[in-house]
């Protein structure tokens, strides 16, 4: 069984400040974008390719958070791949933090299992680290730094 996240919290601030976005695989970007606006009356706040993820994403703001909805742009993006395993619907949910390389070292030292062992580059010039969905209860968590 993996071992399950536990940060100790007593007298520190807590590492999540906010929910950034909650992200949605789509076969479909255009498609979604459109269900989106035509059901709901959103726009796109943000339209990124990123190249090194293999995914094109259309953010939509939500009450000071986004609706990341993400469409593979090649065939071997772990996007794809989900979306192959287990078809369109909730990929993982992105949580902001003050700091993303201390975050990441708290969540590592209380024995959460990584996906990225160094923050990295995101979309809007955000600095990421994303947390193995094994030991934090079946989702897939993004650390989000903002710029």
């Amino acid at each position: 069984m993996e071992q399950v996240l536990t940060v100790p919290t007593a007298g520190r601030e807590p590492l999540l400040t906010q929910i950034d976005h909650v992200a949605v695989a789509v076969n479909d970007l255009d498609s979604a974008i459109s269900f989106y606006g035509d059901t709901f009356g959103t726009a796109v706040a943000h339209r990124e390719r990123m190249e090194t993820d293999g995914v094109e994403e259309a953010l939509i703001a939500v009450a000071g958070s986004y609706i990341q909805l993400l469409s593979p742009t090649r065939g071997d993006s772990p996007v794809a791949k989900f979306l192959e395993r287990r078809g369109e619907g909730l990929h993982h949910v992105g949580y902001r933090v003050v700091n993303c390389a201390a975050a990441l070292a708290a969540v590592k030292a209380g024995g959460a299992r990584l996906i990225d062992e160094m923050p990295r580059s995101g979309s809007r010039g955000t600095t990421v680290a994303f947390v193995h969905p094994k030991g934090a209860f079946g989702t897939l968590i993004e650390l989000v730094q903002e710029p």
